[in-house]
């Protein structure tokens, strides 16, 4: 993966700006840190379906075929999974739970940008027993219609079991479908069908799968799913992370948890818009996700002026960067 203007707005943001804690002050939904020493380059996140307040979470590359079940509630690790029956993963960026208590793990990301002929998905049971344990997974090999790309999302349709991933294109990408079934033998195709409007770092589907969140370093976007014709419908209220790379839906549906690279990272929690549990109302007049607290409060609003700012100024800076290194 090519990363060195995210983490220098990663930088930037962080040696300028110490904001004021949002929900992240408490534990468990209300957001936690990742304290196993193990875990430098946490790049997926998924609320356990069998564990509540348990976390699933993985390395991006360098690691091994390995997950781990995080605890909110302490910020430790209580179980690590190794995977048996794949092959040494290469640049492991997502997970997602499927229908019956399914792991997905998307060894989607591309270090060539674009440039291996195929991927990987890894599927395996949760576990009904949280302990250091040995579990036999699925392999499946992924190919694009289109051609090979780098990804960082992959989510699992909750009730159909479809399989979607999205390309990471700094202009925007594409909402990619699997086949309705994945197979072990022979490659999956993903065909294109709808556009997103984001540099996507990862994505997730809301309990009900009536709502896609997608979030990228900066900012983050929520649609209507309409049966994968997906419809934007507003901003997520992304955190300011130095390097945001993880989103998923806790666990009642009610929160959004962001997660971060780096040793300790934090993972915050946001209001999930509408609810995040089949609401149709919109969570504001405009789509933008506001904050539980009510209107008028002055905290969330200065924040996300600050919040607004900050990334103007980054982005400034990481574009003169690059005209600088084009001319020399």
């Amino acid at each position: 993966m090519r990363r060195s203007f995210a983490l220098l707005a990663g930088v930037l943001l962080t040696g300028a700006l110490a904001l004021p804690a949002s929900a992240a002050d408490g534990d468990g939904d209300n957001g936690f840190t990742i304290k196993d020493s193990r875990i430098t380059e946490s790049s997926g996140l998924a609320a356990s379906h069998l564990h509540p307040g348990i976390y699933w979470t993985h390395n991006d590359s360098d690691d091994g075929p390995y997950i781990y079940a995080v605890d909110s509630a302490t910020g430790k690790t209580v179980a690590t999974i190794t995977l048996s029956g794949v092959g040494t993963p290469r640049d492991v960026e997502a997970i997602s739970i499927g229908p019956d208590n399914q792991i997905y793990v998307g060894d989607i990301g591309d270090n060539l940008d674009g440039s291996w002929p195929y991927v990987w998905i890894y599927r395996l049971p949760e576990p009904k027993v949280l302990k250091n344990q040995t579990i036999k997974a699925t392999q499946y090999v992924v190919k694009y219609s289109n051609g090979a790309r780098n990804a960082e999302s992959l989510v699992v349709h909750p009730k159909t079991g479809r399989v979607y991933i999205i390309d990471k294109k700094e202009n925007g990408g594409h909402l990619y479908e699997g086949p309705a079934r994945l197979s072990p033998s022979g490659a999956n195709i993903f065909k294109p069908v709808a556009t997103v409007d984001l540099w996507a770092t990862d994505a997730a589907f809301s309990s009900n799968g009536r709502q896609l969140a997608v979030r990228g370093y900066f900012g983050g976007i929520y649609y209507d799913w309409n049966g994968g014709r997906i419809e934007r419908k507003g901003r997520l209220n992304v955190p300011l992370q130095g390097q945001g790379e993880s989103i998923t839906y806790s666990a009642d549906g009610t929160k959004l948890m962001y997660g971060s690279e780096g040793a300790d990272s934090s993972v915050e929690a946001q209001d999930a818009p509408g609810g995040g549990g089949g609401d149709d109302k919109s969570p504001s007049g405009d789509g933008s996700s506001t904050s539980a607290a009510g209107s008028g409060d002055a905290t969330t609003s200065d924040s996300v002026k600050l919040g607004a700012l900050a990334v103007a100024v980054v982005a400034a800076a990481v574009f003169g960067l690059r005209r600088l290194l084009r001319r020399d």
